[in-house]
């Protein structure tokens, strides 16, 4: 059974530092492999991939879903942005 987030979900609005991990090492590989950057690296100071993907992240312009099991077996699946804006909360 799959659960969509909606307003009010299951689990916490925050990303995890393991999630956050997993994105960042996830894009930049990606990256490394000669993905299209999806923000602007001129202002970057340094231009490693990883260093790359953490502004990605940050600048909110991943176009990621965090699936978050639960202990029933069915999965929450929860969009990148809304994860985010937990973050400024």
């Amino acid at each position: 059974m799959v659960l969509w987030r909606r307003k009010k979900g299951i689990t916490i609005p925050k990303l995890t530092r393991y999630e956050m991990a997993r994105i960042v090492g996830a894009r930049a590989l990606q990256i490394a492999l000669g993905a299209p950057v999806l923000i602007d690296v001129s202002k970057l100071k340094n231009k490693d991939p990883v260093t790359i993907a953490e502004e990605e992240l940050k600048q909110g312009v991943l176009p990621v879903t965090i699936r978050r099991r639960l202990p029933d077996g069915t999965y929450e699946l929860v969009p990148l942005s809304e994860l985010l804006k937990g973050e400024e909360e």
